[in-house]
């Protein structure tokens, strides 16, 4: 398996640690786009090297790519942690969404080196995309994202998967069809900004009909408290229902400032109250409208957005 990271932080490090270390931006990618979640994948790459300082210096010198050994056990690790996630999830309160990112010129209380700054965000990492990846076998997940987003070959990737290049091809088009099924007319970012605009001006306003006009009939929301706030357990189907909802929390929480934001690198929402993010909303928009809204309460999740 060759290696396919991205340029390292510090040269004045030795040249083989430096090689090393230079691996961790392509291993965040690789794992926040397999498990949906930033805490899971600085997790997935600090067990990765704590496997690579484990060994002795002979046993590392006798890996011709290094690089390629931190993405295998990686996506091992990450392949090992989605057979798990089903069972996992079932003891989850509510509904599970992907982890939100901000973009890096809006991340809070930043680090150099800060995880949530590493990720490259492009269409990969789009709500709409990782939740479609959710709905994947583990399998599917990792042979589709190492081959079709990372451009591994399907030799390369039936080493991570344990399965034989022709099995891993199969997965990768399976999950492909996934994509295609789920996919929506394009529209562009402009126009996205400009549709979530009006519904950030629409809510404020609790203009019902207005919030309605912008959603789709069979819009359907999605909120993720994880247990630990109040947030909807169910799913909320419908353009005017969501909407009569949206207005209800309006008026439950008269403080509440609603913010543009980019979230996994498209236009989105973050509100906040006495200053501190406490939701932050993807929208999937088709045309003029949106067809689904993703809202995040989960404070865990919110690392990268709260001080």
């Amino acid at each position: 398996m060759t290696t396919r990271s991205e340029p390292g932080d510090d040269d004045r490090l030795d040249p083989s640690l430096s090689a090393i270390i230079s691996e961790r931006r392509q291993l965040i990618n690789l794992a926040y786009r397999l498990l949906g979640s930033l805490a899971d994948a600085e997790d997935v790459v600090q067990e990765t090297y704590t496997r690579w300082y484990a060994m002795t210096r002979r046993e590392q010198e006798a890996i011709e790519s290094p690089g390629a050994w931190l993405t295998k056990v990686a996506g091992r690790i990450c392949l090992d942690l989605l057979g798990s996630a089903r069972v996992r999830r079932e003891r989850y309160v509510g509904e599970w969404v992907p982890e939100p990112l901000p973009d890096r010129t809006e991340l809070i209380g930043a680090r150099p080196g800060d995880p949530a700054d590493r990720i490259t965000l492009d269409e990969s990492v789009t709500m709409a995309f990782l939740v479609v990846l959710e709905a994947m076998t583990p399998a599917e997940r990792v042979a589709f994202v190492l081959h079709d987003v990372f451009r591994y070959s399907f030799a390369e990737v039936a080493e991570v998967v344990g399965r034989t290049p022709a099995a891993c091809r199969q997965l990768a088009s399976s999950a492909r069809r996934r994509i295609r099924e789920s996919e929506t007319p394009v529209t562009t970012e402009a126009r996205q900004a400009g549709v979530v605009r009006d519904f950030r001006r629409a809510w404020e306003a609790k203009d019902i009909d207005a919030l309605i006009g912008l959603l789709a009939p069979d819009a359907r929301a999605v909120a993720d408290g994880g247990g630990l706030v109040s947030a909807m357990l169910q799913p909320v189907e419908g353009g005017e229902r969501i909407a009569r909802y949206l207005v209800e929390i309006a008026e439950r929480a008269p403080g509440l400032v609603i913010l543009e934001r980019t979230v996994n690198g498209q236009p989105g929402l973050a509100a906040q109250q006495n200053g501190e993010t406490v939701v932050v909303m993807a929208f999937d928009v088709a045309g003029e409208r949106i067809r689904h809204l993703w809202a995040v309460r989960n404070p865990e999740k919110l690392r990268p957005w709260t001080a």
